[in-house]
């Protein structure tokens, strides 16, 4: 998904779908992936970047962001390294659709990333129109290389921010 905010273009990146097809058979704990339907609705799927809808088959996983993302860059996050639980479909799903800044209901976190993987600060977004000054504060330090959006209450991870 795509946006722009003050004439810089982003890119909000769901979980890649090669990475789902791993995590719904192990995840990123060592657990198998265990399928329910959702009674109320509302999930935040890191598959689509949705919310789920009432008797959709979702699945509660653990996933590395900052791991997976480091494994393809050579990056080594050491500490900072972290997993933690987020909601995907229990099966394949199209993917993200359309444009935008995903999830912007709710307080968020903003928090920067260096290309070593390196945790370099981050932002309290308490507004849905905070989030174009938070990419852009991030992004004008040179030093960051991705930001994740993550969900203030429980500390989850949403998704991943990085230039377009």
């Amino acid at each position: 998904m795509t946006f722009t905010a003050n004439d810089v273009a982003y890119a909000s990146r769901a979980i890649p779908p090669s990475v789902l097809e791993e995590l719904r058979v192990v995840d990123d704990a060592g657990r198998q992936a265990q399928p329910f339907a959702d009674e109320e609705g509302g999930a935040p799927l890191r598959c689509c970047l949705r919310r789920s809808a009432v008797g959709e088959q979702i699945a509660l996983i653990s996933y590395a962001p900052l791991r997976r993302w480091a494994a393809g860059t050579g990056a080594d996050p050491g500490a900072y390294d972290e997993q933690g639980p987020v909601f995907i479909h229990a099966r394949t799903c199209p993917g993200p659709a359309g444009d935008g800044v995903p999830f912007t209901d709710s307080r968020r976190t903003v928090r920067r990333y260096s290309a070593a993987g390196h945790i370099l600060g981050g932002r309290l977004v308490e507004d849905p129109d905070g989030f174009d000054a938070a990419f852009a504060e991030a992004f004008t330090d040179p030093e960051v290389a991705l930001v994740h959006v993550r969900a203030v209450e429980y500390g989850c991870f949403l998704y991943e921010v990085r230039r377009s």
